[in-house]
């Protein structure tokens, strides 16, 4: 019998050294059948300590043997109590363990001026209308909420196949709280910036009645009976959900059980991802806006991709109770859309505890349009803008070049706009190597999936995705997630030092270990158009804020985006392409 005959057996082999540095998989072959369910010996632990670092005695080895048995007996017998995604370990992550925060009241919300501006003639150009202006119109009565779901049903009816970005529409929901909206409008009751404006959905997060598929196989039929958080939030906005869009599989790429997600711009493109259908349908003018998730990018990079304008708060400043669990320490929720302004009102609507996920914080929060900018701080990371693009960092080294350019630009453009940009430095730490923290939890989250060989049906099988990444996180020790884990509070420690004289920091949305570092510390990020590369598709810039400064953040961003209007350029798809 080979190897790969023995399954879910191999499999458990593995997890027996998980939480002691003693991993399986640098096991020869031959000890898999032997190991698999047979006893646990001095070849076997030999083989294991290659991977976990370390080098026993004979006599060593035998004092362990026991004990390591009791061990996997135990992990077996914890196999048996059923966990949902849904139950996160009994560890907290605390973004503010590093920072001290000034408890401030929330200032009034102070909207833009409405610009009284007629709503176009052309169904077109509603579609493409930012949030805050189709909500308006709505206010006005210029337009329907039922008018404007059903434009923006038959969009995405119409677009989404070549976009592949939907994976349910909520119609029937739409259409009735389109109704409700309209109703509650004509008879002065207004519920806010976002009251009739139809959304969509990541489909990692819950909405009763309808499946929830994580954009994977295996759940492609699951329905979970109950609104998440946001959806619940949105909901009491008087939004519309209009449909449940495209995640990469297990929020990782812009590839789920459907194909691949497109990039409105360039349609032989993905998205990029895992927000990838949110990030595709807002490009579009499919939706008004969406809601996104990060973990390590994945707002901020299909949001590069496709020109729109995302908002990644700081961790735990959104309820994620209702939504899959990828890393209980670095999952966080946020908005997408048109403009800046448009992620504000929608972040206003959500934020927030809920007294269902155990991190989500009360912080006040009111966009302030009107914010005096020349209070504000503002730095930005000297050395990532003066380095030399690489072309290692890209399989497309000209447009890194491009992309570099744009960001050298947007630094003159914020000079001119009369910022005084002070130089600034994220911690020297190997933050690269902390990246297992997130395949650990994800590891944990979807350990049945592995243990069942239910992996086998997710669609990309390859080195970097998530079957083999799973597979191989079961061999992290436990010893050095935890000591990653200490690193990372040097990180944040470090981090809060950076930010301790500025209050915002602009980068480069790719270049070195920023992304990473600050969803690590949970630090807040907007990021918005900065301009086009040669082959006419968006690059981007980002603004990182600090803990709960997501209202400084937010408008130093819509700053320099009123000052470029890139986010006024959008994709032209024609139903036949």
């Amino acid at each position: 019998m080979d190897s790969s005959s023995l399954g879910l057996d191999r499999r458990r082999f593995v997890g027996v050294f998980a939480g002691l540095g003693l991993a399986g998989s640098a096991l020869p072959e031959l000890l898999w059948a032997r190991a698999g369910e047979g006893p646990i010996t001095r070849e076997t632990l030999a083989a294991a300590e290659t991977l976990a670092g370390i080098e026993l005695t004979d006599s060593e080895r035998d004092l362990a043997l026991a004990g390591l048995e009791e061990l996997r007996q135990d992990y077996l017998k914890l196999r048996q109590v059923p966990l949902d995604n849904s139950v996160a370990p009994a560890l907290r992550f605390d973004p503010e363990i590093a920072e001290a925060l000034t408890r401030l009241p929330a200032p009034a919300r102070r909207p833009s001026a409405d610009r009284d501006a007629a709503l176009p003639d052309d169904e077109e150009a509603i579609a493409f209308l930012p949030a805050v202006d189709l909500g308006r119109h709505l206010r006005a009565r210029r337009i329907s909420s039922r008018e404007l779901t059903a434009l923006y049903l038959a969009r995405l009816k119409r677009f989404d196949p070549q976009l592949h970005c939907v994976i349910t529409l909520t119609e029937e929901r739409a259409l009735a709280a389109a109704a409700r909206a309209d109703a509650e409008i004509e008879r002065g009751l207004w519920r806010g910036p976002v009251h009739g404006v139809p959304w969509g959905a990541k489909d990692l997060l819950a909405v009763r009645g309808y499946p929830t598929t994580w954009g994977a196989a295996p759940y492609r039929n699951q329905v979970i009976d109950e609104d998440a958080t946001v959806v619940r939030r949105l909901d009491d906005a008087g939004a519309v959900l209009v449909a449940k869009l495209t995640l990469g599989e297990l929020a990782w790429g812009d590839v789920w059980f459907g194909g691949t997600t497109r990039n409105p711009w360039k349609l032989e493109q993905g998205s990029s991802g895992s927000s990838a259908g949110p990030a595709a349908a807002t490009a579009a003018g499919l939706v008004g806006f969406a809601i996104g998730s990060e973990t390590w990018g994945s707002i901020v990079s299909p949001a590069t991709r496709c020109g729109v304008t995302g908002l990644r708060p700081t961790f735990g400043r959104v309820s994620r109770h209702g939504a899959m669990a990828l890393s209980w320490s670095m999952d966080k929720l946020g908005p997408m859309g048109r403009c800046v302004e448009d992620c504000a009102l929608v972040f206003e609507a959500i934020h927030g505890a809920d007294g269902l996920d155990p991190t989500a914080v009360d912080r006040p929060f009111a966009w302030d349009a009107e914010l005096d900018l020349r209070r504000l701080r503002v730095g930005y990371l000297r050395s990532l803008f003066e380095r030399e693009p690489s072309p290692e960092e890209d399989e497309d080294p000209a447009r890194v070049r491009e992309a570099h350019a744009l960001d050298l630009a947007a630094l003159k453009l914020l000079r001119s706009l009369g910022f005084e940009l002070s130089p600034v430095e994220l911690p020297d730490l190997p933050v690269g190597s902390l990246s297992f923290i997130l395949s650990a939890e994800a590891a944990a989250a979807f350990s049945e999936l592995t243990l069942s060989n239910r992996d086998d049906e997710l669609v990309r099988q390859i080195d970097q995705a998530w079957p083999n990444v799973l597979r191989q996180a079961r061999t992290i020790p436990a010893v050095e997630y935890l000591q990653a884990n200490r690193v990372r509070t040097l990180v944040m420690r470090e981090t809060a030092r950076a930010f301790a004289e500025v209050d915002v920091v602009v980068a480069p949305s790719f270049t070195g270990d920023t992304l990473l570092l600050t969803n690590l510390t949970g630090h807040p990020a907007v990021v918005v158009p900065d301009g086009f590369t040669g082959d006419g598709t968006p690059s981007s810039l980002t603004f990182l804020g600090r803990l709960h400064g997501e209202a400084e953040t937010l408008a130093v961003a819509r700053a320099y985006q009123e000052a470029t209007g890139f986010h006024l350029r959008h994709p032209r798809l024609s139903p036949g392409e």
